[in-house]
């Protein structure tokens, strides 16, 4: 018999809540009445602005989560190990609504104040999954590619990275999750994204439209989600 994929759940739990944000089904979950829904297109362009808003802030985490991670874990820097990781901690202390509004006076409202509260609230996870990633790679494997002559930058790229590249989608899946959830947030700052009718929807008593918005941001974290664990298990079995 197969082993059920580790992505089966997640994209099953997200579609489902895809399915429950649509109009006609939030209508009933929320018990309908006065409370209007979102039309199914202006829940799209909501989720596509989410998404895009998201996958941005992630970006910029994995490359600057990662770029510490990597730099952490070389010898010669061993000694702002400890001050990296306190740093990254320090940024995913301040809460991102906080981030948000001491931003929107520099920023402006939109995009910007929402993915600085996503890089500040996703660069300690990133670089401490990255650190452990590249930890757990043998002293072994790293003598064997000494042995025969790497240099400390191809047993990074060729030893290294490779080994942990299963670890660091698991990282990413950590990131990708928060990413999602504050974007969410970025709708106190006026960016539109989900949030914007959970914010509405606390203004205007319409329970409806703020369950739409809870449902299908949550969708986009569990088909996310299964993605990369669709990729992470891929990268084991090569």
């Amino acid at each position: 018999m197969r082993p059920v994929p580790p992505a089966l759940g997640p994209l099953l739990l997200g579609s489902a809540l895809a399915a429950a944000s649509h109009p006609a089904i939030a209508a009933r979950l929320g018990a309908g009445g006065a409370q209007r829904p979102l039309a199914t297109g202006r829940l799209a362009a909501l989720a596509l602005n989410h998404l895009v808003l998201a996958a941005t802030g992630l970006a910029i985490v994995a490359v600057l989560g990662i770029g510490l991670g990597l730099i952490a874990t070389r010898p010669r820097f061993a000694a702002f190990r400890a001050g990296i990781d306190s740093l990254a901690a320090l940024a995913q202390a301040v809460p991102p609504v906080v981030v948000v509004a001491l931003a929107l006076p520099v920023l402006g409202f939109g995009g910007p104040p929402t993915l600085l509260a996503l890089v500040a609230y996703g660069i300690m996870p990133t670089l401490r999954g990255t650190v452990g990633a590249l930890d757990a790679v043998t002293v072994e494997a790293r003598e064997s590619a000494q042995a025969l002559g790497l240099t400390p930058a191809q047993i990074l790229a060729s030893i290294e990275v490779p080994l942990a590249a299963a670890g660091l989608v698991d990282t990413l899946r950590t990131a990708l999750v928060l990413a999602v959830s504050v974007t969410a947030v970025g709708a106190l700052a006026g960016a539109s994204t989900l949030g914007t009718p959970i914010v509405a929807g606390l203004q205007n008593q319409n329970i409806v439209a703020m369950l739409q918005g809870a449902l299908a941001t949550a969708s986009l974290a569990f088909l996310g989600d299964a993605a990369l664990l669709a990729l992470g298990a891929r990268l084991r079995r090569a």
